[in-house]
C-alpha cells in the first residue's frame, strides 16, 4: 500500500505534497529534517492533513506529480475538503 499525503505547516503556512509507503516515519522524518534538500527543512511543525490510500507507488506519485504541477494552494484545498477529486483525477489518467 502507498499513500499521497499533505502536510501543513503553521508556522510557515505552506502544504507540503508527498508519497509514502509509512506516513507516521515520513512526517517525523520532515519535522527532524532528514531530508537536507527537502523543502520542508523551512519548518518543524508539519501536520498531516490528508491521507489517500494508493493501489501502488505509481498511483501515489503520479498525484503527487499532479497536485504539484497545479501550483495552487486553492487546489490543494480542494482536494483537502473533497478527496474524491483524487480518485476522479487516478480514473481519468491515461
Amino acid at each position: 500500500m502507498h499513500y499521497l499525503y499533505i502536510l501543513y505547516s503553521k508556522l510557515v503556512n505552506k502544504f507540503y505534497i508527498g508519497e509514502t509507503h509509512n506516513i507516521d516515519e515520513r512526517i517525523i522524518k520532515h519535522n527532524k529534517h532528514s531530508y537536507s534538500d527537502s523543502f520542508t527543512k523551512i519548518a518543524n511543525d508539519w501536520e498531516l492533513i490528508l491521507f489517500f490510500n494508493c493501489s501502488n507507488k505509481e498511483e501515489a506519485t503520479f498525484l503527487e506529480k499532479f497536485i504539484k504541477k497545479m501550483k495552487s494552494r486553492v487546489f490543494i484545498e480542494k482536494i483537502i475538503s473533497n478527496p474524491s477529486i483524487l480518485t476522479d483525477i487516478l480514473s481519468k489518467r491515461k
